[in-house]
This record gives C-alpha cells, sequence and structure tokens, in this order.
C-alpha cells in the first residue's frame, strides 16, 4: 500500500521537474493500491486551481479519486497530534504520516520536511 504525498500529486499536474518521477504510481493508483488522506485531497485541488484553473484541479480530484479516500477521523486526529509533537511536523503533515502509518502505506514524496520519516520514499532530483 502507498500513500502519495501532496507534492507528488501536484508535480505531477502541474507538470513540475519530478513529474515523470510520479506518474509510475500515479498512473497505476487505484483504491487496492493506494490511500489518499482528505488533507491531500485539499491540498492538491487548491494548489492546481490556483496555479493550473479549475478544469485541471477537476482533473486532478477524478484522478485522486481513483485511489481509496481516508478520511480524518478523531482517532487519527490524536495520532497525529502525537505525532506533530514527537516529529515537530506541521498539521497537515502529521495527518499524513499518521494516516500512512494506519495503513501501513508507504508515503511517496519530495517533501524535504517528510525525508527522514520512517516509511518514506522520498523521490529527488
Amino acid at each position: 500500500m502507498i500513500l502519495i504525498d501532496s507534492y507528488g500529486w501536484i508535480e505531477y499536474f502541474a507538470e513540475g521537474p519530478l513529474a515523470d518521477s510520479y506518474a509510475p504510481f500515479i498512473e497505476k493508483a487505484n483504491p487496492e493500491n493506494t490511500i489518499t488522506p482528505t488533507i491531500v485531497v485539499y491540498e492538491v485541488y487548491r494548489k492546481i486551481k490556483n496555479t493550473k484553473g479549475e478544469q485541471k484541479a477537476l482533473e486532478a480530484y477524478a484522478q485522486i479519486s481513483r485511489t481509496k479516500i481516508i478520511e480524518l477521523t478523531s482517532h487519527l486526529s490524536l495520532i497525529a497530534a502525537d505525532i506533530g509533537l514527537t516529529t515537530n511536523l506541521g498539521m497537515a503533515d502529521s495527518i499524513i504520516v499518521a494516516t500512512a502509518k494506519a495503513y501501513n502505506a508507504e508515503i511517496i514524496t519530495s517533501d524535504k520536511h517528510l525525508k527522514n520519516i520512517k516509511g518514506v520514499k522520498f523521490i529527488s532530483k
């Protein structure tokens, strides 16, 4: 199971320099192999709509919807808060790490804040 961080989705849909590195993960994503926390849906839609427009943002959302979307529950919120306290990660990153841990998923990202977290596959230039 994998969790593609917001960074990867944004790179792919904004056609950033790492888009090709994320393509295999995104193009093969489905509910059986990929989870997506709702905070990632928010971050990706907001960023893509702001930079590429609503149509591209809706395309990104359609692709993300092909994964298993994980709602933020009170239980996940508590786990995320504890992760934030022990790692000093921000709210969104803590929620992403908590969700990955809860579903035993590897995080695919290029976010430097997550680089040294256990269970992260870091994609660099």
